[in-house]
């Protein structure tokens, strides 16, 4: 230690720092990885943090903690409508069929910059898309591997000091199967839809609402699994979510219930 330093320090403050590894320069903590002399000249890093620097990191802490966490969806493997859907709406990299994805909703709204840079930062992870709400934030993560993406999902947990149990839970406030759908329906719901499928005259439709929205893109992803149905609009942001599938009546009926058991999976 410089010996302008260690005037400033009583012997015996310079002893106690000594022994807790702490150096104190101008009100500055050097605050050593390990307390042994030989350890810090291995080249062990050093966190370096003023007095005024340290408050500003605890309410940035405080604020990261106070995230709230509305929704947490993880899709194993995206079905290839599920997808093609999605990547007409993505300002980031395309999802492709069979990718793991992450979607995330946090409030407040400008939260997801912070949740996006952990999440970023913590693996490959590829980001297909950040919404800013005024009220809620949410992003969806891809990746070929799963452990990726669930490593990320895993350390944005850790951080704002949440788990999936604590996320919101899913209020179904809408769900109904239309059959035989009229010729001017289809006509107004293609015209409404520019992002899907086209629904036909004749087909039977499957609507869900959802409340946080980011919950029916597992209910879209289950039913496309499940059955043979048509993927006609999937709305995961705003105030609630939106699902629309048209198909085959029995085909339909399928999709519904496997709709219905990935959102009852969630809440349970």
């Amino acid at each position: 230690m410089d010996s302008r330093f260690s005037r400033s320090l009583p012997s015996d403050d310079r002893a106690i720092s000594r022994r807790r590894g702490l150096a104190r320069v101008g009100g500055t903590e050097i605050t050593g990885s390990a307390g042994s002399g030989d350890r810090d000249r291995d080249g062990a890093s050093c966190v370096i943090t003023t007095d005024s620097e340290g408050r500003r990191l605890a309410r940035q802490s405080s604020h990261v903690q106070s995230i709230e966490l509305r929704t947490y969806v993880f899709l194993d493997s995206l079905q290839p409508q599920l997808a093609a859907y999605m990547g007409t709406v993505s300002q980031g990299f395309l999802p492709i069929p069979g990718d793991a994805c992450l979607w995330l909703e946090v409030s407040p709204g400008m939260a997801v910059h912070r949740v996006t840079d952990i999440a970023l930062k913590a693996s490959t992870v590829r980001l297909g898309q950040m919404v800013v709400e005024r009220a809620f934030g949410s992003i969806a993560m891809y990746h070929r591997d799963q452990s990726n993406v669930l490593h990320s999902g895993d350390v944005v947990l850790e951080a704002i000091g949440s788990s999936i149990e604590r996320r919101s839970r899913c209020e179904v406030t809408w769900t109904e199967i239309i059959r035989a759908i009229t010729p001017d329906h289809a006509v107004l719901i293609n015209r409404l839809n520019r992002r899907g499928s086209m629904i036909q005259a004749g087909m039977s439709m499957f609507i869900l609402e959802t409340e946080p929205a980011g919950y029916v893109l597992i209910a879209a992803n289950e039913a496309e699994k499940a059955s043979n149905i048509t993927v006609v609009d999937v709305k995961a942001v705003g105030a609630f979510g939106r699902l629309t599938l048209a198909g085959k009546e029995g085909d339909v009926e399928e999709a519904a219930t496997a709709a219905m058991r990935a959102v009852a999976h969630i809440n349970g």
